[in-house]
């Protein structure tokens, strides 16, 4: 039996309208799955799934904790994930995937969902992993601190809005540049 087969689900075998299946994704998972985003974590994937004759439509619901690098300190730190996604799927000859439906190939008749479950959890994640003010490793934020420009006596490196603010002087007489509508 191979790491994921417990994810595969028998469309073409599937004779019930209906069908639901709960997952416990933990590090043995993640680490299997050898994704880039993470590679520790507890989660609970329901999966219901619904036959309707041409379209398999798929239900995702997902929650539980994943663990990153901060992005600041590159220590470890657990991010709450909560989501509800959707993927239609249907048979045909060849493997497609046409935006919003997968087709899978009649002769197999059966998907594997732990990327699918995998992906939506890392769709989840909110884009910067960092931790709260104060709570970075020490050291690793003394080194970044003295490395960087940043005037800021607190805890916090230049917000994006500040980042915005200053712009490069190169760039300054650009602001007085208007463009010309043509009539």
């Amino acid at each position: 039996m191979g790491r994921f087969d417990k994810y595969r689900i028998d469309l073409k075998g599937m004779r019930q309208s209906s069908l639901q299946m709960e997952y416990d994704l933990d590090n043995t998972f993640f680490a299997d799955i050898d994704g880039q985003e993470f590679q520790k974590g507890v989660v609970k994937a329901t999966v219901a799934v619904k036959n309707n004759r041409e379209v398999f439509d798929f239900t995702f619901a997902i929650k539980g904790t994943v663990v990153v690098p901060c992005d600041r300190c590159l220590d470890e730190m657990e991010i709450d994930i909560e989501a509800d996604n959707q993927l239609k799927v249907k048979l045909g000859e060849t493997y497609a995937d046409e935006g919003d439906t997968v087709v899978i190939p009649e002769s197999e008749g059966e998907i594997n969902l732990a990327w699918y479950l995998y992906e939506f959890i890392a769709l989840a994640l909110p884009t910067k992993h960092i931790h709260a003010p104060g709570k970075c490793n020490a050291d690793m934020f003394n080194k970044l601190k003295k490395h960087t420009r940043s005037s800021d006596e607190d805890d916090n490196f230049d917000t994006d809005e500040q980042q915005e603010r200053e712009i490069d002087p190169r760039w300054e007489s650009l602001k007085n540049l208007q463009i010309e509508e043509d009539n």
